[in-house]
């Protein structure tokens, strides 16, 4: 566990020094590419619990509220709609076409569980996800690397939670915290990945505000605030995957990231966190 918690954050630092390199357009394709293939790991998974999503028909529904939002700010932005006001027209779209689409199966008894399961992956994975892009497009006008370094703050603050629960609960753990999901995670664990969550982010704030990669009222004491419900929410995240693996009988999520599993378990804990961090950011802290 400890090997695979390493390589998870190894993996996610060389990732962010590729974003940081190419910048945005990369930054929105390589979140776009995570998206798809946890997604098509989460449809495998309820495939497995006898759902029948529609998969295919549910990927590419997914990929399409993740790019088509981005290129029309990009190419068009006349006509985008501020916030994640398009992508919630378009999640409402998916539940069109997935009624529609469900018209065609011959199968009537799985029809409920065929529509509920393809519509929870999109609703979980891509339209959860889209909040990622969004928040690298807040602080557009001011500094666009700002929203580059936002996102970074989140995935940090979420994966050293995991790291240092894992550390301090192995040391200090003595009160299990859901000996049912996930037998291993303890109290003192999660207190113990709150702090280390926390003053990571916070560490990163002192080290690049100075150099305006971060908004002013994003400060020292705000970060170590926000990280704390960020935190807890990775928490939750990761253990709603446990549910989901445990519930299909399988350990992985996939194989697509050596070392480490499956897509899914690189980024079941940004999921829940992406939308919170944002409302965080936006409505919140203002930035």
């Amino acid at each position: 566990m400890l090997k695979r918690t390493i390589s998870t954050l190894v993996l996610w630092a060389a990732l962010i020094g590729l974003l940081w390199f190419f910048g945005r357009p990369a930054a929105v394709l390589f979140t776009t590419v995570l998206a798809v293939l946890t997604q098509h790991e989460l449809y495998g998974m309820l495939t497995r619990m006898g759902h029948r999503p529609f998969h295919r028909f549910g990927l590419l529904i997914g990929t399409a509220m993740l790019l088509v939002p981005y290129g029309v700010r990009t190419l068009a932005p006349e006509y985008f709609i501020t916030g994640p006001g398009m992508t919630a027209s378009l999640m409402a779209l998916a539940v069109v076409l997935c009624c529609v689409r469900l018209l065609a199966m011959r199968d009537p008894g799985k029809r409920f569980d065929t529509l509920a399961a393809t519509l929870f992956g999109i609703a979980y994975v891509p339209f959860m996800f889209h909040f990622v892009i969004e928040i690298f497009f807040l602080r557009d006008a001011t500094n666009p690397n700002q929203g580059l370094m936002l996102v970074i703050w989140l995935i940090a603050v979420a994966k050293f939670c995991d790291a240092g629960a894992l550390v301090v609960g192995t040391a200090l753990g003595r009160h299990k915290m859901s000996p049912t999901i996930s037998p291993k995670k303890s109290w003192e664990g999660l207190v113990g990945g709150v702090i280390i969550a926390s003053a990571v982010g916070t560490t990163l704030v002192y080290f690049f505000q100075p150099r305006g990669l971060y908004p002013e009222n994003f400060t020292l004491l705000w970060s170590a605030l926000a990280a704390i419900p960020i935190a807890l929410i990775a928490v939750v995240s990761d253990l709603v995957e446990s549910i989901i693996k445990r519930r299909a009988d399988i350990k992985d999520s996939g194989t697509s990231v050596p070392g480490i599993g499956g897509a899914f378990d690189l980024t079941d804990s940004v999921i829940l966190t992406a939308p919170a961090a944002y409302i965080l950011f936006a409505y919140l802290l203002r930035l």
